[in-house]
């Protein structure tokens, strides 16, 4: 059981920020409002992420990637939406690593993007599946070729006895690949999250935040339904 009086000592001692005070929500001018009125997530998800994208430092299309293993215990990382259509969003990994696994073992996952540039927030929850081979080659293919030559040197989520094992075996790869292409190795690939639920955010004063949920039906569309922040 937490201590609620050492709790509260090391929030104040803590770089935590304070919570807002009335001036500070109040001082945060309109919000939009109009994507309220929107009917097709992926659409409205598109201009989300381009709004982003003028605004965020950099990244925009960083996204929390959330699988299961197989004792139930959940795991999340960082992971750049690299595709985006009517089926679902993509990414790429090593399918050996850990969370290749849990893909592969589960077939779900979770992603959440969050942009603190515009107080917005989209989770979405869904199935996955591998993008086709022809898909990960061109994508694979347009990547710079040092991350080309990483992707074979990567025994990702293994240990690494040191990096300059590490280092080693970058070196072995580009030795081996010294006057050729960089093909893609077979375990490297794209995956598709096909969005189940789609959940838009908004930050609103005084905790009074918009949230709209969109439910895929069994005939392919959508529901729509505001939450409760």
């Amino acid at each position: 059981m937490v201590n609620i009086g050492l709790f509260a000592a090391y929030m104040t001692d803590s770089f935590i920020p304070a919570t807002p005070s009335r001036a500070d929500y109040l001082d945060n001018g309109p919000r939009e409002m109009t994507w309220l009125s929107a009917e097709a997530p992926i659409a409205l998800f598109e201009t989300w992420l381009a709004t982003a994208g003028e605004s965020e430092p950099n990244d925009p299309n960083a996204m929390s990637l959330a699988t299961v293993d197989a004792g139930g215990m959940p795991d999340v990382r960082i992971v750049l939406l690299k595709g985006l259509s009517a089926d679902g969003f993509v990414f790429y990994t090593n399918g050996k690593s850990a969370k290749g696994q849990q893909l592969s073992d589960t077939g779900r996952a979770a992603l959440c993007f969050h942009w603190k540039s515009c107080k917005r927030q989209v989770r979405v929850r869904g199935r996955v599946t591998p993008v086709s081979a022809a898909t990960s080659d061109a994508y694979f293919a347009q990547r710079a070729r040092g991350s080309r030559i990483g992707a074979w040197a990567s025994d990702q989520s293994q240990p690494a006895a040191s990096r300059d094992a590490m280092v080693d075996d970058v070196e072995a790869i580009e030795a081996r690949f010294a006057d050729a292409d960089v093909p893609r190795p077979a375990h490297w690939h794209g995956w598709c999250v096909a969005p189940e639920a789609i959940e838009f955010w908004q930050d609103g004063a005084f905790r009074l935040h918009d949230r709209i949920l969109f439910t895929r039906t069994d005939e392919g569309g959508w529901t729509k339904n505001r939450l409760y922040p």
